[in-house]
C-alpha cells in the first residue's frame, strides 16, 4: 500500500523520475522548458513515444496523488469500487468539507453535520480504510487548505475531484481538477489522460502594496481574460513580481485560475515556498527542492523571452494594481473599488450589503486571516461595527487553533464574526441563510471564488461580489457597495469620522509557529482485510452503482431535445448544490435536480422544458424520467461554455441516468466536457455556432456517422422539423481513439473493468 503522506523519499523519487523523463523529451525537442512543461512532461507515462502538441494531442500521465472531498468521493468511491483493485494506486485522501451546513457556529455546525451525514462519513472513513486511503474527519479542514499544508510539493503532480484543486499551484505543483472517473482510473493503477494543454505566461512585476492583495492579481486576469479565456490551458506566473507574493498568496490565484476555465495554474518554486515548507514541517523536502530548482522553474530562456515559448503573454504590474470586487453572478465582471459607487448607480446594484464572509478555501491562511483582522481591529478602536452579518471560515484545524493562539480570532468575535467550521459551508451554497427573505434583492461580499447566481444562498435575487478578507471587512464595516476603502470615512462610537488604513502587512509564517493539529486524520489500518463497506439497500443518501449499456452500433434517431439552454448552463445550473448535496451518493435520487437551473429557450420557468410528443410543459427531470420511461433517448442543446463551473461529475452522470445521448453545444468548459466522455455521452460542437439557432421546441434530432466516429471526423446532425422539413449541418467533437471506445463501451469505467479483469 503507498503511503499516503508526502515523505522526502517520495519526493526524492519523483525528482529523479521527472530528470530522467526530462533527459528523453530535450533529447526529442531540443529546446529550453516552461516550468509548466517540465512538471507535466516529467510525469509523461511514455516520454520516447508520447505526441507532443499543445491544444491538440491528447498525452498520459502519471499523477502523484488524488485528493477527493466528502460531496464528490462518494460518486467515486462508488465507481472505484466497481473497478475490481484491492487498494489505491497512489496516495490518495478523501475530506468531509462540503456537507456541513453554515448556520449557527463551528461547534453546532459540525456536531449536526456528522449526526445528519453519520450514513455518508460512515461509507466514505470506511471505503478509505478498506481501500488504502487517508481520511480527514467533518471540521478537521477545506480539501485544498489541508493539502497546501500536509501533501503539496515542488514539482508534484496531482488531481483532485474538485475544481479548485489547483490551490497547490502555490507550491508549485501541476494540480488539476477532474471528475471522480479520472481519478478512478488513477488510483486504479491506469494512466490519467488530458488534452495537452496551451500555456498562457502571466509576467509580475513590481510588488504589491496598500490595500491590494494576492486576491486582486486574480481578479485583474479574471477581467482580462474573461471565465473562458483559460480554458484547455496552464496559467504559469513568471516574472520579479512573483517573489514577493507568499506560498499561501500564490495559492490564493492559482484556486481562482479555475474560474478562468484553465487547466490549472503555477508558480516557479522561490524563498517564498521554501519557508512555508519550513514552516509546515517540511524542511527536509524544501531542502530537495532548493537541490532540484532547475527543474522547479523555466529555463532561462524562456524567462528572457516568454513570447517564443508561451501561447499568450500578458504583464500585470503590482505596483500599480487597485483592489477589485467581481461580480454579480460571474467572477469575471471587475470593478476597481475605487469605480464601485459609479457603477452601483449605473447597474441598480443593491448598494446596502446584507452579509460580509471571509475564508474559504481561497482566502483562509494566516497571512489572509491576518491581514483581515488587522482591518478589524482598527474598527474596534474606533468603537465601530460591521453594519451586516460577519461570517469567518477558518480553513483547518491548524488555522483554528493558531489564530486563537496569536489573538486574531478574539478580534474577529468581537467585531461580531459568526466562526463557522472549517468547512465550505456558504461558499458552495452550504448557508442556512435566515436573515433575508428568498427572492429578496440584496447583495453580499465574500472572500469566496465562485458568485454564480443561488451560488451561495439558493436566492437567484441575492447578488454575489468577491474580493480580498481585508476589503470584505471594510465593506462589512460601511454596509455600502458604494463605499470606497481608499477615501471614504467609516464614523466609529463617538460620532468622529475615521479611514481605515491599509492592513499591515502580515506574516506568512506565525512568528510562534502554527499549532500543528492533526485530531482530524485517520489513516487507513495496516489490515484491512476485515473491514466492511456497508450500503443498505434501502439509503436515500447511497447507491451502489450499475454499469451503464454499452451503445447499440446505430445511429441516434430523432431525438427530442430536453432543454436548448440559453445562456450561461454551468454546472451549478445543471447539478445543482445546497440541498441536493445529501443525494451525492444516490444517482437516481440527486437526478431530480437535473438541469433545475437551465434557462430553456423556450419556456417561461428555468428548470422546465416541453415535451415533444405532448406539448406539455413540466420540470426538465420529470420530462427526462418520461422519455426514459418511454425508451426514448434525447439531446440537450448549449450555449457557449456549457458547463463551466464546479468538477461535479454529477452533471454529466444524471443526463446519462436519465437517458441522455449527446450535448451539442456552441463551446464546452474542459471538466464538463470530459466528465460527458467518460460517462458514455457524446459532447459535440456546432461546426457553425449559429447552427444552434434553428433548433426549434419540437424538432427531432439525428446524429449520424457514429459508426465511423474517427478523430477529428465530423458528424452529421440532422434536424427534423416538426413541419416535415430538414436541415442538416456537422458538428465537431474531440474525442480521441480511447475516448470513441468508452462511447462504445457506455462508458470508460466499463473499458476500465474490462482492461482490469
Amino acid at each position: 500500500m503507498p503511503k499516503i503522506e508526502t515523505t522526502p523519499e517520495m519526493v526524492r523519487n519523483v525528482y529523479e523520475t521527472t530528470r530522467k523523463r526530462l533527459d528523453v523529451i530535450r533529447g526529442r525537442s531540443n529546446r529550453p522548458l516552461t516550468l509548466a512543461e517540465k512538471v507535466l512532461f516529467g510525469h509523461l507515462a511514455d516520454p520516447e513515444n508520447e505526441k507532443l502538441e499543445r491544444g491538440k494531442a491528447y498525452i498520459m500521465l502519471r499523477p502523484d496523488r488524488v485528493a477527493m472531498q466528502d460531496a464528490t468521493a462518494q460518486m467515486a468511491m462508488l465507481q472505484f469500487m466497481l473497478s475490481g483493485r484491492d487498494e489505491t494506486a497512489v496516495p490518495s485522501t478523501i475530506h468531509c468539507d462540503h456537507l456541513i451546513r453554515a448556520r449557527s457556529g463551528a461547534k453546532e455546525d459540525v456536531a449536526r453535520a456528522i449526526e445528519e451525514n453519520r450514513e455518508v462519513y460512515d461509507f466514505l472513513e470506511s471505503s478509505a480504510a478498506r481501500y488504502g486511503l487517508g481520511f480527514w474527519k467533518p471540521g478537521a479542514g477545506i480539501i485544498h487548505q489541508t493539502v497546501l499544508e500536509n501533501y503539496a510539493f515542488p514539482g508534484g503532480m496531482m488531481i483532485g475531484t474538485d475544481s479548485h484543486t489547483p490551490n497547490a499551484g502555490g507550491l508549485g505543483m501541476v494540480a488539476v481538477g477532474v471528475g471522480g472517473a479520472d481519478a478512478v482510473d488513477v488510483m486504479a493503477g491506469f494512466p490519467w489522460e488530458v488534452l495537452q494543454p496551451k500555456l498562457i505566461g502571466i509576467k509580475l512585476t513590481g510588488k504589491l502594496n496598500g490595500w491590494a492583495a494576492p486576491k486582486d492579481v486574480i481578479l485583474k486576469l479574471l477581467d482580462i481574460l474573461t471565465v473562458k479565456g483559460g480554458t484547455n490551458a496552464i496559467v504559469e506566473y513568471f516574472g520579479p513580481g512573483t517573489a514577493s507574493i507568499s506560498a499561501t498568496g500564490k495559492a490564493t490565484i492559482t484556486n481562482m485560475g479555475a474560474e478562468l476555465g484553465a487547466t490549472c495554474s503555477i508558480f516557479p518554486y522561490d524563498g517564498r515556498m521554501k519557508t512555508y515548507l519550513e514552516g509546515t514541517r517540511r524542511g527536509e523536502i524544501a531542502k530537495l527542492a532548493d537541490a532540484n530548482t532547475d527543474l522547479l522553474t523555466a529555463d532561462p530562456e524562456v524567462l528572457e523571452a516568454p513570447e517564443r515559448f508561451y501561447d499568450q503573454v500578458i504583464e500585470i504590474d503590482l505596483d500599480s494594481l487597485e483592489p477589485h470586487l467581481v461580480g454579480p453572478h460571474t467572477p469575471d465582471l471587475a470593478h476597481p473599488v475605487s469605480r464601485m459607487a459609479t457603477d452601483v448607480k449605473t447597474n441598480g446594484y443593491p448598494d446596502n450589503v446584507t452579509a460580509a464572509l471571509i475564508g474559504s478555501c481561497t482566502n483562509s491562511s494566516y497571512e489572509d486571516i491576518s491581514r483581515a483582522a488587522d482591518v478589524a481591529k482598527q474598527a474596534l478602536e474606533h468603537g465601530a461595527k460591521p453594519k451586516t452579518t460577519f461570517w469567518v471560515s477558518p480553513g483547518s484545524e491548524q488555522i483554528e487553533a493558531t489564530i486563537e493562539r496569536d489573538g486574531q480570532m478574539k478580534i474577529l468575535t468581537d467585531l461580531g464574526a459568526v466562526v463557522l467550521g472549517n468547512a465550505c459551508g456558504p461558499c458552495i451554497g452550504q448557508w442556512e441563510r435566515h436573515d433575508i427573505e428568498p427572492g429578496t434583492p440584496n447583495s453580499i461580499v465574500t472572500s469566496f471564488n465562485r458568485n454564480f447566481r443561488k451560488r451561495n444562498d439558493g436566492s437567484p435575487e441575492t447578488r454575489a461580489f468577491i474580493g480580498s478578507p481585508e476589503i470584505v471587512v471594510a465593506y462589512a464595516l460601511s454596509g455600502k457597495l458604494s463605499f470606497n476603502p481608499l477615501t471614504d470615512e467609516l464614523e466609529g462610537a463617538d460620532g468622529a469620522r475615521f479611514k481605515l488604513q491599509p492592513p499591515k502587512p502580515a506574516p506568512e509564517i506565525p512568528p510562534s509557529g502554527f499549532v500543528f493539529k492533526t485530531e482530524g486524520y485517520v489513516a487507513p489500518p495496516a489490515d484491512r482485510s476485515g473491514v466492511e463497506i456497508r450500503v443498505t439497500p434501502d439509503s436515500e443518501r447511497l447507491q451502489l452503482l450499475t454499469p451503464f449499456p454499452a451503445w447499440d452500433g446505430a445511429d441516434f434517431e430523432n431525438l427530442p431535445v430536453l432543454v436548448k439552454a440559453k445562456g450561461k448552463c454551468t454546472t451549478d445550473h445543471i447539478s445543482q448544490a445546497g440541498p441536493w448535496l445529501r443525494y451525492r451518493g444516490h444517482l437516481d435520487n440527486i437526478s431530480d435536480n437535473l438541469l433545475l437551473g437551465a434557462v430553456n429557450a423556450w419556456t417561461a420557468e428555468p428548470g422546465t422544458g416541453i415535451d415533444v410528443e405532448t406539448g406539455e410543459t413540466m420540470p426538465i427531470p420529470k420530462l427526462a424520467r418520461s422519455y426514459k420511461e418511454r425508451g426514448i433517448r434525447w439531446v440537450v442543446i448549449g450555449d457557449e461554455n456549457y458547463g463551466e463551473g464546479s468538477s461535479r461529475e454529477h452533471a454529466a452522470m444524471e443526463p446519462r441516468h436519465l437517458g441522455g445521448a449527446a450535448v451539442i453545444a456552441r463551446s464546452f468548459a474542459r471538466i464538463h466536457e470530459t466528465n460527458l466522455k467518460k460517462q458514455g455521452m457524446l459532447p459535440l460542437t456546432f461546426a457553425d455556432p449559429a447552427d444552434y439557432d434553428t433548433i426549434r421546441a419540437d424538432d427531432r434530432i439525428s446524429i449520424r456517422g457514429l459508426g465511423e466516429m474517427a478523430p477529428g471526423k465530423p458528424l452529421t446532425v440532422v434536424v427534423h422539423h416538426a413541419d416535415g422539413s430538414e436541415e442538416s449541418f456537422a458538428v465537431n467533437h474531440s474525442l480521441n481513439a480511447e475516448q470513441i471506445e468508452w462511447f462504445k463501451a457506455g462508458s470508460a469505467l466499463n473499458v476500465l473493468r474490462k482492461q482490469g479483469a
